[in-house]
């Protein structure tokens, strides 16, 4: 995770999953996705995210760690 330091080193999954945006909220940064059949909600700064649009092909990358 680009900006963030330290985080690969607690890393202990990390996984990348091909999307469609099936919604996109500018002022929150809250996206929704479709994925095998499955829905998500993720966010974003607000920025990241300006120019996603429903329909929009992207990858998520996302890992997770315990402290």
């Amino acid at each position: 995770m680009q900006g963030m330091p330290g985080m690969h080193g607690k890393m202990m999954g990390m996984h990348m999953m091909p999307a469609t945006v099936t919604e996109a909220d500018a002022k929150t940064g809250i996206v929704d996705v479709t994925s095998d059949g499955m829905t998500s909600k993720v966010h974003f700064p607000p920025s990241a995210m300006a120019h996603l649009k429903a329909g929009d092909k992207i990858t998520l990358q996302m890992g997770f760690s315990k402290p």
